[in-house]
């Protein structure tokens, strides 16, 4: 249940940034003065949107969780960095939900244990 919702809930953060505001996302991420920004910002908003859909069929589990784990680690501690906990407290939790994944696969009702 679980995996459903997270990848489900991360799907609408994904699908509006990847199909209409990716200009808008980039000036943001080009804001925190990384590399290629982009480059990251279409990588964050692919990873939102198919690493959450992979999710929540629980395909890829792994690849999908690691994925979104590091779009969240950076939303958490770098793009929300010194804002309240209540306004990071999202991408925390996305963050944990996604190191759940990554640390015990899609479990037994997932696209992945099908195909085992």
């Amino acid at each position: 249940v679980l995996r459903v919702f997270a990848g489900a809930a991360m799907l609408t953060h994904g699908v509006p940034k990847l199909f209409g505001g990716l200009d808008g996302f980039t000036k943001m991420v080009a804001g925190m003065n990384l590399p290629a920004p982009a480059v990251l910002a279409f990588l964050a908003a692919l990873s939102e949107t198919l690493g959450a859909l992979f999710l929540a069929l629980g395909l890829r589990t792994w690849l999908s969780s690691a994925l979104l784990t590091v779009t969240m680690a950076v939303a958490a501690f770098v793009a929300l960095v010194g804002k309240p906990f209540g306004t990071r407290e999202l991408a925390l939790f996305y963050l944990c939900a996604a190191l759940v994944f990554l640390c015990k696969g899609g479990g037994k009702w997932s696209v992945d244990a099908l195909l085992r």
